[in-house]
């Protein structure tokens, strides 16, 4: 059974394997193999939303974590979850406009809208594990192993 001091972790890990299905489904549509493209795509699409589930019940029993770190890292912390966040919250309704044009075969318009939506989604991704990283350096996860 997982404890939901755990969750952090296996978030950071679902944010990672999501970062790379996201490149290897670059990379495949460079070369222009699309099934291969978009066995990559969905399975990014699938650990981005188990990542979500993970993500909302962690902080449903335990609200907000505040960062600990101090000095010159901080404000690189918070410029980074800030960016972070908004992105995020920009980017759930494009990869799921993304995924029903590709759905669709409506291929032009999702390639219109993709060249927009992979990048947001790997800067999220990658700025998602970075941020459990620099939570996890500064201690600010350590206080959670108290939890009644």
């Amino acid at each position: 059974m997982i404890a939901i001091t755990d969750l952090p972790q296996l978030n950071a890990v679902l944010n990672s394997i999501a970062t790379i299905f996201l490149l290897a489904g670059f990379v495949f549509i460079k070369k222009k193999n699309i099934s291969a493209h978009m066995r990559m795509m969905w399975s990014a699409f699938i650990v981005s939303a188990l990542f979500l589930i993970g993500y909302l019940i962690f902080h449903y029993h335990v609200g907000s974590v505040g960062y600990d770190g101090t000095g010159w890292i901080r404000p690189v912390y918070f410029a980074i979850l800030i960016s972070h966040i908004i992105l995020a919250m920009v980017n759930l309704p494009m990869i799921l406009i993304t995924m029903y044009r590709a759905v669709r075969k409506d291929f032009d318009r999702h390639k219109k809208i993709a060249r927009w939506t992979w990048p947001v989604w790997m800067y999220v991704s990658v700025t998602g594990v970075l941020v459990y990283v620099m939570m996890e350096l500064s201690g600010s996860y350590d206080k959670l192993y108290y939890l009644p």
